[in-house]
């Protein structure tokens, strides 16, 4: 499925790395999710996909049918059964992710400041930028370097400290 470039985007981040069964059974329900996702009872044009076992996105080009605030409601409260089923955590906005060599890792904030204060994480260290809107913001501003990341904001203190 094409979907246009200002195609809204969400992303949810899980607090732990998801085994590839779960990607498996999750994927299946994302797929099912999506294909019956309506607004006003318009198809929704949606996919979703997941992404480093960790990263649950969906997608909606409202070229077609525009998400409205029951569709997103719908969502919500289905990333919400998610979160039970799996026993994890998807609507924490500070538990950050980051990469370590090839692998994807995620701390809660005050964790994530003592890295950056014992420097294992830097200004260089690549974070996922999980408040993008769209896909064209996806594809080219989700994985960035902490310098060029809204985490940079939030700890522009201990930054500047160094």
């Amino acid at each position: 499925m094409q979907f246009s470039e200002n195609s809204r985007v969400w992303v949810y981040q899980s607090n732990k790395k998801l085994t590839d069964e779960e990607v498996q059974q999750l994927q299946n329900q994302l797929d099912s999710f999506t294909t019956g996702w309506t607004a006003h009872n318009n198809q929704l044009k949606a996919a979703a996909e997941i992404r480093y076992n960790r990263f649950l996105i969906l997608i909606v080009d409202e070229s077609q049918a525009g998400a409205s605030g029951c569709s997103i409601d719908k969502s919500v409260n289905f990333i919400k059964q998610i979160e039970q089923q799996y026993n994890i955590n998807l609507l924490d906005r500070f538990n950050l992710a980051y990469r370590e060599g090839n692998e994807v890792l995620s701390a809660p904030r005050h964790d994530f400041e003592d890295m950056l204060k014992n420097g294992s994480i830097n200004t260089n260290t690549i974070v996922f930028n999980n408040m993008v809107q769209n896909l064209k913001e996806f594809q080219t501003k989700w994985e960035v370097p902490f310098k060029d990341s809204w985490h940079i904001q939030l700890f522009k203190d201990l930054i500047i400290g160094h």
